[in-house]
Parts: structure tokens; sequence; C-alpha cells
């Protein structure tokens, strides 16, 4: 395999430096975006959201639960303080909607979910079976990259939804059951300061994390070099630039929720 070969239209280069892999990262993106517009991988989206969903869906659990009993129990713990334990489920919806699902989307699609499309289709491409695409006229970018980024996307918004959850049904269990808090207060005050706007924001970092997660893996993989000790090396280098991007992406969008979701 040389080191620059023809994928789907567009020139794959080794990752050598950072303004190759940027301008290499632009171009599939541009490519995938165009590809959109051609008959959709439906089995393959399927097919590869299931697997996305069976290696996320332990991990998402493991770490939703804990981090909603810790966040809620200092809370609860500062409210009453101040005698306001009352609104706690205030403090939980806020806490839930806007950090503690995006914070759990973020790891858990950048450790499982970016990592695993980079070792599947890393492997593809030392097995030459890019280029083995190539010459039947299939092009990856239609045939595989877009299914995944649209599975990465997908999953991620499905996680970040049932973290939500998780962390309001837990947050209730937890203040109501072992910390006291009145069931109907709880209730009550879930949506004083949690609203649609927040739900929103919620939602556009789940797809901007499913697409930045989804892309990063696939070029990675696409772009794998060195036999199997390279696909070792992209899949370390996919985890630690999706987690620095899609906590960027974190910050941006919390603060554009602050500034225009704080009006009803």
């Amino acid at each position: 395999m040389t080191a620059a070969t023809g994928v789907g239209g567009y020139v794959r280069k080794r990752f050598t430096g950072p303004m190759v892999a940027m301008g290499g990262f632009f171009k599939m993106c541009v490519l995938t975006a165009k590809a959109l517009a051609r008959p959709f991988q439906w089995k393959e989206f399927v097919s590869f959201s299931w697997f996305l969903m069976t290696v996320s869906l332990l991990p998402t659990f493991a770490m939703s639960i804990p981090l909603t009993v810790l966040i809620i129990f200092i809370f609860n713990l500062l409210l009453t303080e101040f005698g306001a334990a009352d609104v706690s489920g205030a403090g939980a919806a806020l806490a839930s909607v806007t950090q503690l699902g995006p914070l759990v989307t973020v790891l858990v699609v950048a450790g499982a979910g970016s990592t695993a499309i980079c070792a599947d289709l890393g492997a593809r491409t030392i097995r030459e079976e890019i280029d083995a695409l190539e010459v039947l006229g299939i092009d990856p970018i239609h045939r595989l990259v877009v299914p995944r980024v649209a599975a990465a996307t997908f999953v991620s918004v499905c996680l970040n939804g049932g973290v939500i959850v998780i962390g309001l049904v837990g947050s209730f269990i937890f203040g109501v059951f072992l910390q006291n808090i009145s069931a109907g207060a709880y209730m009550q005050t879930l949506t004083l300061i949690t609203g649609l706007p927040e739900v929103i924001i919620a939602v556009a970092k789940a797809v901007a994390f499913g697409l930045i997660a989804g892309l990063v893996g696939c070029y990675r993989g696409l772009t794998v070099g060195g036999g199997a000790k390279g696909v070792g090396i992209a899949v370390n280098e996919t985890l630690v630039l999706c987690v620095v991007a899609l906590f960027a992406v974190n910050v941006i969008f919390t603060t554009i929720g602050v500034r225009f979701g704080t009006g009803h």
C-alpha cells in the first residue's frame, strides 16, 4: 500500500502532521456530507448502531449511576444546610440535563464508540479491504463512513437521553428514600429552572458529540498505517482527540445555554 491511496475521490494520507491531518479530515467531512445525498446504507447503519449500543450501554450505566449519587448527595447536603431541601428537584433536573447527560455521553462515545469505529475501519485498512472496495468501484465514504457517522450520532442521542432519565430517577430515589426529601416538592420543582431551551441544548450537544466522534474515528481508521501496531496507536489517538474535542464542544454549548437558556 502506498503512502497516499485514493479513497472515494479523496487522497488518503498517513497521519504525519497536524496540517496534513486537518486537511484530510476536512476533505473527508465534506465528502461525507456530499455522500448523504446518495442512497443511504440502512443495513450497515442498523448493524453498526446495534454494535455501538452493545459496547456503550454497560459503561453508560456504570458511570451515570455513581455520578448521579455523588452529585445529588452533595447538592442535597448543601440545600439542607440552607433550609432549601424542597427545591432539590430543580437542582437534579438542571444537573442531569445540562451536565450529567453530556458528561457521561462524552466519555462513553469517545471511549467506546469512536474507538470501536477506528478499530473496525483500521483493521479493514491494514487488510487492504478499503483498496479492494476502490478496485470494485465502491466508494468507502458512502459505503462505510456515512452509516457509521450516522450510527454514532443516533447512539449518542439515545445515550444522552438515557443518562438524563437515569439521573432524574436515581436522584429521586436517592433523595426521597435516603435523604428524606419530600417527593411532592421534588416533582413540583423539576421544571423550575430547567425547560425546553436546556433540553434543546442537551440534544444539540449529543448530536455534535456523535458527529465528531464518528468522523474522528472514521478518519483515523482510514489513515492507519504500520500494521496491527498502527491500529492500536490509532485507537489511542482517537480516544485522546475525541475527549479533547468533545469537552471543548461541551464548554461551547454550555456557554450558549447559560447565555440564552435562562429566560423562562
